[in-house]
């Protein structure tokens, strides 16, 4: 069929028109306009512009003058957990089976949801990325049952059990997740072994393990946001527990805070004890909640509650009472009274207690009653 040669036809005559001062060549609205083209093609759908990809952070300045650096107003760090873990890399080690995997999932848990961390510490809602790489999809459920003991699952917390080693492919895998959930306050690593990667050819044991941090760091830095590494410590103890950690002083080193969970004993189940940067040294006592696989934060210092009950009951009165002697402590707690004296000078000896010229007893200055500067 072929296109009929155009023609010269007269306009129709006008229609009447309910309404006046319309065009009188207009058509109806159910008639086709005698000028138009039936053989013109069909005019195109107006083009849907692509939603927007989720951008990454901008790469954070690096370089400044001095009087640029102090006329700059730098933001305050983002916590996942106020007064544990900042914006940055944090390394949480703690021996084998001390409970480090149900402390970490609940966090996650915990962050994603907005619900308070250790029971009692606010945190502000978001995405959570945790990486299980040494659990299955059953083990993660059968503890999140426990943890969540009864409450839906937040919607926010994304589990995932396998990653490549960081230099492999691992370090982009977490940047596009943080790419695609650009709120995120929390990412948990379980165990840091499985994606630290090889070592550079030569490099020492220290380059190794500071590069190896490094890696995510450089993550952790650029999105703005708190990762958490789950590491081992050695088998010996020390009384510093940052040599504690496996490994050289370069993780320690390249990580922006260190956390330690020990066994404790007394009415504590555990000590987390940290340093950091944005952190301020500290020690917390902690409860282990067997029902719910929870742990709790327990309030006042970690040494009121890793010590006997007896030496518990006589700290608690003397910082009551400043200066007390045996005798008013024994009265004051039923205790008897040679008791009262033998404890209270070995937690002199022990430096839990502070005794005078005269006899009398007061609370031995800790870490965990040093006011903040």
């Amino acid at each position: 069929m072929t296109r009929p040669a155009d023609t010269e036809a007269a306009r129709p005559a006008p229609h009447l028109r309910i309404v006046g001062d319309d065009d009188p060549h207009a058509p109806w609205p159910d008639e086709p306009d005698p000028w138009s083209d039936p053989w013109a093609p069909p005019t195109p759908a107006p083009k849907t512009a692509p939603a927007a990809a989720p951008q990454a952070p901008a790469r954070p300045r690096t370089t400044w003058t001095a009087a640029e650096l102090m006329a700059t107003t730098f933001p305050e760090p983002k916590w996942a957990v106020p007064g544990f873990f900042a914006e940055g890399v944090s390394l949480l080690a703690g021996p084998p089976k001390v409970g480090k995997s149900w402390l970490s999932l609940g966090l996650g848990l915990d962050v994603a949801a907005g619900r308070p961390a250790f029971g009692t510490v606010p945190v502000t809602a978001g995405p959570v990325l945790y990486l299980a790489l040494e659990d299955t999809g059953r083990r993660l459920q059968n503890r999140m049952t426990k943890l969540l003991d009864g409450r839906p699952a937040p919607a926010g917390l994304t589990l995932e059990t396998e990653c490549p080693p960081m230099p492999q492919g691992g370090a982009q895998m977490l940047a596009n997740w943080l790419t695609a959930n650009p709120t995120a306050r929390l990412v948990v690593i379980d165990v840091f072994a499985k994606v630290r990667g090889t070592s550079a050819p030569g490099a020492s044991a220290y380059d190794a393990d500071y590069a190896a941090i490094g890696h995510i760091k450089a993550i952790a830095d650029h999105f703005a946001v708190a990762v958490i590494l789950v590491h081992h410590v050695r088998k010996m103890a020390s009384d510093d527990f940052l040599a504690e950690v496996s490994g050289t002083n370069g993780l320690a080193g390249a990580a922006d805070a260190t956390l330690v969970l020990k066994r404790a004993r007394g009415k504590a189940d555990g000590v987390l004890h940290i340093t950091g940067r944005d952190v301020d040294e500290a020690e917390h006592a902690l409860a282990f909640q067997p029902d719910t696989g929870s742990w709790l934060l327990l309030n006042g210092p970690a040494s009121d509650h890793t010590i006997g009950d007896t030496r518990a009951t006589i700290l608690s009165h003397v910082r009551a009472n400043p200066g007390a002697r045996p005798k008013d402590i024994a009265t004051a707690t039923g205790l008897d009274v040679d008791l009262a004296r033998r404890t209270c000078s070995r937690m002199a000896e022990a430096g839990q207690l502070h005794r005078d010229a005269t006899g009398s007893y007061t609370a031995a200055v800790s870490p965990d009653t040093l006011p903040t500067p």
